[in-house]
């Protein structure tokens, strides 16, 4: 029989790979929305950042956020966590504050992955945004991307259900419109820059519309889903099977 032994001194469960800092807001977070867990295959813990309000973190972008974000992830490694990721791009403001705080993998914004994108495409990414407004340089220093990416940037601040529904949290969400909202964006997006070889979906709300997306546009989209899911298959590696 296997000896385990504990190695995390607080931790009184196991299981769950990936850890979620989610924003200190209310509004419906339907599947395919980094705060629905069933949107993952696998078991994810979420951790509330107390005080992140969408507007502390969207539009004041407040220094004295990186502290309540620090411990939030402190509470995921102790309960066991392989690995901590957002659910909201602009968390890139403090993917290193949280990074050089923890042993473990920590992966805030969808925003890490343009890199990748640009490699494996030699074209200009597409990023859709939550407030485009908003989105300024330091997110993306904070994560890795200099000027030499091709990017260009489209926002959601001005489309009615999707400002209404997550930047102001209404209290509801017709999914249907902001799906026709989005899809909407990303075509003026491309009809504008025609050299866009793929699609980043910034917002963690906005990965339940990637497959409308795609299907009108017919280029990859990336978004949080693809980056979690991708993480978490390097922690949890599973015995292959097969025949010779």
């Amino acid at each position: 029989m296997t000896v385990l032994t504990v190695s995390r001194p607080k931790q009184a469960w196991y299981g769950e790979s990936i850890g979620i800092l989610i924003l200190d807001a209310s509004y419906p977070c339907i599947p395919g929305n980094v705060g629905n867990a069933s949107t993952f295959p696998f078991p994810v813990r979420y951790e509330k950042v107390e005080g992140a309000s969408i507007d502390r973190l969207l539009n004041q972008q407040d220094p004295e956020l990186a502290l309540p974000f620090i411990d939030a992830a402190q509470r995921l490694y102790n309960d066991g966590v392989r690995a901590i990721t957002g659910a909201c791009g602009f968390m890139a403001l403090f993917q290193q504050e949280v990074a050089q705080s923890l042993d473990i993998p920590v992966f805030l914004s969808s925003l890490l992955q343009i890199p990748f994108i640009h490699q494996i495409t030699g074209k200009k990414v597409g990023i859709i945004t939550a407030n485009a407004t908003c989105l300024q340089p330091k997110h993306f220093t904070s994560t890795g991307i200099n000027d030499d990416i091709p990017i260009v940037i489209a926002g959601m601040e001005n489309q009615p259900e999707f400002r209404d529904a997550i930047l102001y949290e209404k209290g509801s969400l017709d999914s249907r419109k902001i799906e026709q909202e989005v899809v909407t964006v990303v075509e003026i997006l491309l009809k504008q820059n025609p050299d866009i070889g793929s699609i980043l979906l910034e917002c963690s709300d906005l990965p339940p519309y990637a497959h409308a997306i795609q299907a009108a546009v017919g280029i990859p989209v990336f978004d949080f889903i693809t980056m979690i899911n991708y993480v978490h298959t390097t922690l949890v590696r599973a015995p292959f099977s097969g025949f010779m």
